[in-house]
């Protein structure tokens, strides 16, 4: 497919609109992939939306810890729904293309979501935190005041600088081609397009990145360190067990999540290549938001004991 680009002022080409490349290379599979992918976002919806309505009707789980958890897996909905259903239609029409604006607004979101989602597993890090080593206080701390705040405060962290970020990269003339060799809008990609010395955009990407991904991730080691040395302090073997269960969900999704998206931007540019970058980016934002409801039901005697009580009562 040729680039398609338009002449502007000053004998500048400017994109009038990109061609998200995805999977295209997989011409024999596109009915496979858009099956499989089709599932994977029923699940996704039907999974962490049970999550929600679980939280919300059984009075066993309206415990702050409960509640971080829906406002996690309202993001995750949110999340794929940023790029899944593009993809879908992507694969069902073969049509490709999408406009600036729908790319920018695209990578907007999936920037604001992803900044989410890093907070709210910070503060459900710090919830654990305060539970496990100041037990006695949690009530006082973990009060519905500061669980709000908390919420709120994840859901609109992001917006300002990922928005100002969005217009900063959009703001670049793209003269080489307007292929997106991605399944969505992803800013790395997007930056590779454009003409000229793009290293500064670079370095903010890798600034940002570190604001909202490598500064909830420290904030979650530094709540587990401290968590485990609780643990590990407690007397009995059971207490030990019990006390970890509380955790291990949590901290299964924290390296699903951070593991493959800090290899995703933070890795050197000498290793990335589209293959790999399509794989990890299935990895976090598909693959993991499918897992979530899984960890967090299976390994959860509380969520399957509200799942009981809901089957029953039907």
């Amino acid at each position: 497919m040729k680039c398609e680009v338009k002449k502007a002022e000053g004998n500048v080409s400017t994109v009038m609109q990109f061609v998200l490349l995805g999977f295209s290379d997989l011409s024999h599979l596109q009915g496979f992939l858009s099956g499989v992918f089709s599932i994977i976002y029923i699940i996704v919806i039907i999974g962490n939306s049970l999550i929600i309505i679980l939280i919300r009707l059984d009075p066993a789980l309206q415990t702050p810890m409960y509640f971080f958890l829906a406002n996690f897996s309202l993001s995750e909905i949110s999340y794929v729904t940023v790029t899944l259903p593009r993809m879908l239609v992507n694969l069902w029409t073969q049509d490709r293309s999408i406009s600036v604006l729908e790319c920018a607004t695209q990578m907007c979101f999936f920037l604001m979501l992803g900044a989410t989602e890093c907070f709210l597993l910070a503060v459900m890090a710090y919830d654990r935190y305060v539970a496990i080593c100041n037990p006695l206080h949690y009530p006082l701390v973990m009060n519905q005041k500061m669980c709000v705040q908390l919420a709120v405060g994840s859901w609109i962290i992001g917006i300002p600088v990922q928005i100002g970020q969005t217009a900063t990269v959009f703001s670049l003339h793209f003269c080489n081609c307007n292929q997106i060799n991605h399944f969505f809008c992803d800013i790395s990609p997007i930056i590779k397009l454009a003409c000229g010395d793009t290293s500064a955009h670079e370095m903010s990407v890798y600034a940002v990145t570190m604001l909202f991904a490598a500064v909830p991730l420290m904030l979650i080691l530094a709540s587990y360190s401290k968590i485990i040395s609780a643990i590990l302090k407690l007397p009995t073997a059971s207490g030990q067990a019990k006390a970890f269960s509380t955790c291990s969900s949590h901290l299964l999704v924290v390296v699903l999540f951070f593991g493959s998206a800090t290899i995703t931007y933070l890795r050197p540019k000498s290793y990335h290549s589209a293959g790999m970058d399509k794989l990890l980016s299935l990895f976090y934002t598909i693959l993991t938001p499918m897992l979530n409801p899984m960890i967090y039901s299976l390994r959860n005697k509380d969520v399957i004991a509200a799942l009981r009580k809901l089957l029953l009562r039907k």
